[in-house]
C-alpha cells in the first residue's frame, strides 16, 4: 500500500488537499518536505496563473506563463550577474526578429511586414513587368555582368545575353547538363568575345599615359572585385588598380609581378569558335516558386513574396519599345553609336560662376575631343559632347519669352562663360534652356498625369516644398504660378526661361528660399534647384540617354571605357549601400527608365537618391542600375567620414574643405605633386558643394591668355576694385604660399587653354 507522502488528498479543483492551521497557513511534515517544494516550485519553467473569465464568477482561467524566476537563476548560474541579464536581453531579441523573419518569409502579402521599419514598400509593378524589364535590358545589351539576377524576379528560362561572351566549347563534350532548379539566376553569353588589353605607355613615349583605345570597354565586374567597400576593399588600392589597368602610371610602373588579375579594359570581337555547348533553353520546374503561394479562389498569385505598395493597385503592363541590337564597337558603321550618344549632361542654376568653369576646363583638359588636331581635320573616333542646362532663375519661376536670348546676353557678358562660346569649342560645348514643363512633357511615363502633382512637385525625400501660386503677404514676394509653367507651350531650345513676377515693389527678396538662384553661403543654401536637379538627372538621361554629372564634379580622366559599359549606373554613398546620383548613366527610352518615372509618379515624384534606391531594391532591379564604389568618382568621401583612414589615398582629406584649404602640414605640397598627384586612376573627383568658396582666392578671375583678356579683366576689376586692371601685376610674393589643391587643379586647366602645357595625354591645343 502506498504511502501518503506521495499520495497526496485530492481537492475538487484538482489542486493537492494540504493540511491546514486554523489561521490557514499551510503544514509540513518537516523543515526538508517545506524545503523541497518550495524548491521544486521556483525550479519549474512555468507557473500557473489564474485568470477570471469574463461572464462566469465561478470558475477561473489557469494558464501556464514563463517562470522569470527559472530563467533568471539559470542566466545567473551559468553566466554570473551580469552577463546572465544581458544575454536573455539578446536572446529575447533575436527570438523576435526570429519571428518577423518567418513571419516575412511566409506570410501573405496582406499579413506581410516592412522590410525596414518605419519604411513602406515602392512596389507597383508585378512580376510580369519585372520580368520585363530584366529581359528587354539583358537582350538590349544592356547588362554585361556575370552578376546573378535576384531570385524573386522568377525567370524560368536563363535568358540569352548578347553582352557576355558564351562559354568556350569544351575539348572533350561533357554529358553533363545543369540540375532544374527554382529560378533562374544567371544569363547565357552570347556576345562577342572579350579581349583584355595591357594599357601602358611604350618608349620613347614615356612622359604621359596613352589615350584609351577607341571602343574599349572597363569591365566593371572586376573593378567591383578590387573596389567593393561591402568586401573590405580601400580606395588606395582600387586606384592603385585603376591607373596600372589604364596605363596612367606611365613611366613609373613598378615591378609587381603579373598583373592579369588587375586588367579590367578589353576590347569586344566578333566570336570565333566559342559558342554555348547548351544551345537550346533548358526549362527550368517551378518558375516563380513563392515560399507559400498566395491563393485566392484556387490560383496562385503570380505576384505572391512581392510587397506591393500599400494603397494603390498593381499597375498595367509597361509599355516598351523592341529591344535594342548589341553591336561591338568594331562592327559599328560609324564611330558614334546613335543609341549610345556620348552626352554629358549638367543642371547649373543661376549666373554662371567659377564651379562650371572648372568643369568644363576638366572636361577639355581630359575627354578625347579633338582640340589637338586642327580646325576641320577628322577624329576618327567618338568624340563626347558636354550640354550645360542652365535654369537662369528661380527653379520655381514663370517662364519668360525672351529667354533664350537673354540666356547668350548673360553668357557673352560673364567672364566664367564667355569662353566657352568661342568657335573653337562649338563643336563639343553647348548650353542648353532648361524647361520644367517642357521636359516632364518630353517623358511619355509623365506628360499625362505629371499635373496632378504640380503643388506637390519639389518632393525630396517625402519632404515637400510647398510653392503657392501666389505670396501676397509679403511686399517683396515673388509670384510662382504653376499653372502659368503648365500653360507653357515653349520647347526646350525655343525661347523660355524663368523669370520671376514681382508684387509690391518689384523687388523680390532674394534671400527667401523661393527666389534664390544659386547656393551664395552655407546658410542661403537654394535648396529648390538642388530638388529639381534631382529630377532634371533622370529627365534627361531618359530623354537623350548620356551621363549626368553634378556641377561640384571634376574630370580627371577619359571616360572612353565607361562609354563602352552600355549599362545603367550610379555609385555608392559612403559607406551605405545606396545611390549617390552625382554621376548617372542610363540609357535613352530604356525599360529601367520607364519603371523608374512610372515608379516616382506613385510614389510623389520624389527622385531623391535615397528614394530611388528603395524604388530599385524594392523592385529587386538594383543589378540594372550598378551601384559603383565612389573610389571611382569620390574618392575622399570614406576618409571624411572616419573610415580607411589608417591606408588613405593621396592626396588625404580629412573634410571636404580640405580641398579649398588643403592643410599645409597634410598637404604634401600640391603644387610639387601637380595633377598627376590628384586621385591618380580616379575618372572624377566630386567636391561636395562649397558653391561660395573660390577655387583661387589669390587670382579669383579666368587666366585663359590673350583671347580672352575682355573677360579676365573685367573679372579682375570685380575681384580687385581697388587696382585698375591695366596697372595690375603679378608678383609671385603675392601669391598663396602654399597652394591648396583647388588651386593646383584651376591652374593646371587655364594653362593648357593659354597654350602653355599640353593636357593630361601630352596633346596641345591647337586653335
Amino acid at each position: 500500500m502506498a504511502s501518503s507522502n506521495y499520495f497526496t488528498p485530492q481537492r475538487g479543483n484538482g489542486f493537492p488537499d494540504k493540511s491546514r492551521l486554523t489561521n490557514a497557513l499551510p503544514t509540513y511534515s518537516s523543515a526538508v518536505t517545506e524545503k523541497m517544494h518550495r524548491h521544486s516550485r521556483s525550479m519549474s519553467w512555468t507557473v500557473p496563473v489564474s485568470v477570471s473569465i469574463p461572464g462566469v464568477h465561478s470558475r477561473r482561467l489557469r494558464l501556464f506563463m514563463p517562470n522569470p524566476s527559472r530563467v533568471r537563476q539559470i542566466g545567473i548560474s551559468r553566466f554570473g550577474r551580469r552577463r546572465g541579464p544581458i544575454l536573455l536581453c539578446v536572446v529575447l531579441i533575436a527570438s523576435i526578429i526570429t519571428v518577423c523573419s518567418f513571419a516575412r518569409r511566409f506570410g501573405t502579402e496582406e499579413k506581410q511586414w516592412t522590410t525596414n521599419f518605419g519604411e513602406s514598400s515602392t512596389l507597383v509593378f508585378g512580376r510580369d513587368d519585372l520580368q520585363r524589364i530584366w529581359k528587354w535590358e539583358i537582350d538590349s545589351g544592356h547588362y554585361p555582368s556575370n552578376a546573378k539576377i535576384p531570385e524573386q524576379i522568377g525567370l524560368s528560362v536563363p535568358p540569352l545575353n548578347p553582352a557576355l561572351p558564351p562559354r568556350k566549347v569544351p575539348t572533350i563534350p561533357s554529358r553533363f547538363r545543369p540540375p532544374p532548379g527554382p529560378v533562374a539566376t544567371t544569363t547565357r553569353g552570347d556576345g562577342p568575345r572579350r579581349v583584355y588589353l595591357d594599357v601602358q605607355s611604350m618608349p620613347p613615349n614615356l612622359a604621359y599615359p596613352p589615350r584609351p583605345v577607341p571602343g574599349s570597354v572597363a569591365d566593371l565586374d572586376v573593378i567591383m572585385d578590387h573596389c567593393d567597400f561591402s568586401q573590405g576593399k580601400y580606395v588606395r588600392d582600387c586606384l592603385e588598380v585603376l591607373r596600372v589597368g589604364a596605363g596612367l602610371d606611365n613611366g613609373n610602373r613598378l615591378r609587381r609581378g603579373e598583373m592579369d588579375e588587375w586588367k579590367y579594359i578589353y576590347m569586344e570581337q566578333e566570336k570565333e569558335n566559342f559558342t554555348d555547348p547548351f544551345t537550346d533553353p533548358i526549362p527550368i520546374a517551378n518558375p516563380i516558386a513563392p515560399p507559400r503561394p498566395l491563393v485566392s479562389g484556387g490560383e496562385t498569385d503570380p505576384n505572391a513574396g512581392l510587397r506591393k505598395k500599400v494603397g494603390v493597385d498593381w499597375e498595367t503592363q509597361l509599355p516598351l519599345r523592341a529591344p535594342l541590337q548589341h553591336t561591338p564597337y568594331s562592327s559599328l558603321p560609324a564611330p558614334c553609336n546613335p543609341e549610345n550618344p556620348r552626352l554629358f549632361h549638367m543642371f547649373w542654376t543661376g549666373p554662371f560662376t567659377d564651379k562650371p568653369y572648372l568643369a568644363l576646363l576638366s572636361f577639355l583638359f581630359t575627354q578625347n575631343v579633338g582640340l589637338h588636331l586642327k580646325d576641320g581635320d577628322a577624329l576618327n573616333v567618338c568624340r563626347p559632347e558636354f550640354w550645360m542646362w542652365i535654369n537662369p532663375g528661380p527653379a520655381a519661376s514663370v517662364p519668360n519669352p525672351s529667354a533664350l536670348s537673354d540666356m547668350y546676353e548673360g553668357l557673352k557678358t560673364n567672364p566664367w562663360a564667355a569662353p566657352f562660346l568661342h568657335h573653337r569649342f562649338k563643336d563639343v560645348i553647348k548650353f542648353k534652356l532648361w524647361n520644367t514643363t517642357d521636359q516632364l512633357d518630353g517623358i511619355p511615363e509623365l506628360k499625362d498625369e505629371w499635373r496632378e502633382l504640380r503643388e506637390t512637385l519639389f518632393n525630396s525625400g517625402g519632404h515637400i516644398v510647398s510653392v503657392p501660386a501666389e505670396k501676397s503677404q509679403s511686399k517683396s514676394a515673388e509670384v510662382f504660378s504653376t499653372s502659368a509653367i503648365e500653360d507653357s507651350t515653349n520647347s526646350t531650345d525655343a525661347d523660355t526661361s524663368a523669370k520671376p513676377l514681382h508684387t509690391g515693389d518689384n523687388k523680390p527678396d532674394e534671400d527667401d528660399m523661393l527666389n534664390r538662384t544659386g547656393s551664395k553661403s552655407s546658410s542661403s543654401y537654394d535648396r529648390l534647384s538642388v530638388i529639381l536637379s534631382d529630377m532634371a538627372r533622370f529627365v534627361l538621361c531618359h530623354r537623350f540617354g548620356g551621363i549626368y554629372l553634378d556641377a561640384d564634379t571634376i574630370f580627371l580622366r577619359d571616360w572612353e571605357e565607361l562609354w563602352g559599359w552600355e549599362g545603367a549606373f550610379a555609385y555608392r554613398w559612403s559607406r551605405l549601400e545606396k545611390y549617390n546620383t552625382a554621376v548617372l548613366r542610363m540609357n535613352k527610352n530604356s525599360a529601367l527608365g520607364s519603371f523608374l518615372f512610372r515608379t516616382a509618379l506613385k510614389n510623389g515624384l520624389d527622385f531623391h537618391p535615397m528614394t530611388v534606391s528603395r524604388y530599385t531594391k524594392d523592385a529587386y532591379l538594383e543589378g540594372l542600375l550598378l551601384r559603383l564604389p565612389d573610389a571611382l568618382f569620390d574618392s575622399a568621401w570614406l576618409n571624411t567620414e572616419y573610415y580607411q583612414r589608417e591606408r588613405p589615398p593621396q592626396p588625404y582629406f580629412q573634410e571636404f574643405s580640405d580641398f579649398f584649404d588643403t592643410p599645409t602640414q597634410a598637404s604634401a605640397a600640391p603644387q610639387a605633386l601637380g595633377f598627376e598627384g590628384f586621385f591618380q586612376g580616379a575618372f572624377s573627383y566630386h567636391f561636395h558643394n562649397f558653391w561660395w568658396k573660390p577655387f583661387d582666392a589669390s587670382r579669383n578671375w579666368p587666366d585663359l591668355g590673350p583671347k580672352f583678356s575682355a573677360g579676365e579683366r573685367a573679372a579682375r576689376a570685380a575681384a580687385e576694385p581697388d587696382i585698375d586692371p591695366e596697372d595690375a601685376t603679378d608678383r609671385v610674393a603675392d601669391d598663396k604660399r602654399d597652394l591648396d589643391w583647388a588651386t593646383v587643379l584651376k591652374r593646371t586647366f587655364e594653362s593648357y587653354i593659354r597654350g602653355e602645357r599640353p593636357n593630361m595625354y601630352g596633346e596641345w591645343l591647337q586653335w
